[in-house]
């Protein structure tokens, strides 16, 4: 198991930040990578043309070791999560009353372009609800969901985990059941990828779309995604010189080509080559190689244990460790908690989560250590104790 390495970051001491599924921190050398690429930009001179592709190769080829993708070729450089969907939208027709599977209280980015599609071709999104009792509720909502696949359905579009409370979804099984009925699977792996063991290889997704400012510990406004050889046939969302055949000859440019860059290489965002995020993406993923996920998970689920079994003694709700993962999960709280004190102690203290829907978000990283989630039961014993 890997040791913690908070040396490695500037979190301050007195802070408890259990917040990664928020906003990652900066290692300290991504930090100075991007204070080099800033300045590189006050002596535009020295840009050359390789700048322009170098670095986003490199990228495509290091995320693809991360994720187990074949061929780099199969990866595009993208802004934003949703940027991803919409390209694979932008490439999916619907027959009248087809269906489009999501899971209740699915993150707005992988459900706003879901909803244009069905509406546009008079289809239909199935949402799959939560289960309103707390036992067994992951895997009585695996099982909803895997129901809810058949003959009629045209996509799955589903996260690996729950961004609000950390669910594990059961990716291996909804594929296979995919496959089964010849439905396209669409994953967005923003809160788990870089942090949980994914392999393209093994589940064979038709996309798999991150953003890369949480659980990659890169910039905001750069990502990652992969497009299956199929849906690489498709048409881009937008058209720029960078990602059509031969743009590395600057001086050919004003002879306009017809064909693109091979594979995914046709849904580039436009200036991907972007000089300041590019190489702190980079530099963070070569961390997270170094690191690998599944140490990442080790790391995690020891430091918080303790704190876990401690909790559910109070009367919170965690879901069971077989249908969650250990670098983010919920707590639910006992009825009648006093939740704007929970937050002020929770302030007091300094210690940094995230509330989202009825669950306190908790979203730990190597930097964080077993005291930590001491201090967090602590602020719960406060509150619950009263």
């Amino acid at each position: 198991m890997v040791d913690c390495q908070r040396h490695k970051f500037k979190i301050p001491d007195s802070v408890s930040y259990l917040n990664c599924a928020y906003m990652s921190p900066f290692l300290k050398k991504i930090e100075k990578v991007g204070h080099r690429a800033v300045s590189k930009k006050c002596l535009p001179f020295e840009i050359t043309g390789d700048d322009f592709f170098e670095n986003t190769s490199k990228l495509k080829v290091l995320f693809s070791k991360l994720v187990s993708i074949p061929d780099y070729n199969n990866v595009a450089i993208i802004p934003a999560t949703s940027y991803g969907i919409a390209t694979v939208t932008n490439n999916i027709v619907l027959n009248k009353g087809e269906e489009i599977i999501v899971v209740d209280e699915q993150f707005p980015s992988n459900i706003y372009s879901w909803q244009n599609v069905v509406n546009k071709h008079q289809g239909k999104l199935i949402n799959i609800a939560k289960p309103k009792a707390l036992k067994n509720r992951g895997k009585l909502w695996n099982k909803s969901i895997l129901e809810a696949i058949n003959s009629n359905t045209r996509v799955v579009a589903i996260p690996i985990v729950h961004w609000s409370d950390g669910t594990l979804f059961d990716i291996e099984a909804i594929r296979k059941k995919t496959k089964e009925n010849n439905a396209l699977l669409i994953i967005d792996g923003t809160q788990s990828i870089g942090a949980l063991p994914f392999s393209v290889s093994e589940i064979q997704p038709d996309a798999l779309i991150c953003s890369g400012y949480k659980w990659l510990l890169g910039p905001y406004s750069i990502g990652l995604a992969y497009f299956s050889d199929e849906l690489c046939k498709g048409n881009p969302i937008e058209e720029n010189w960078i990602n059509r055949k031969n743009s590395h000859n600057f001086a050919n440019l004003v002879n306009y080509e017809s064909d693109y860059q091979p594979k995914a290489g046709k849904f580039n965002v436009g200036e991907m080559s972007n000089f300041t995020l590019t190489p702190m993406l980079l530099e963070s993923i070569k961390q997270l190689l170094d690191w690998k996920p599944e140490r990442i998970q080790e790391y995690t689920k020891y430091i918080s244990e303790k704190a876990i079994r401690k909790l559910k003694r109070l009367g919170c709700f965690i879901e069971n460790e077989k249908y969650r993962a250990a670098h983010l999960f919920g707590i639910y709280l006992p009825e009648k908690t006093d939740l704007n004190a929970l937050k002020k102690e929770l302030s007091k203290q300094k210690v940094y989560v995230s509330f989202r829907g009825n669950a306190v978000r908790v979203s730990p990283h190597l930097y964080n250590t077993k005291m930590d989630f001491e201090k967090l039961v602590k602020c719960f014993i406060t509150v619950l104790k009263k």
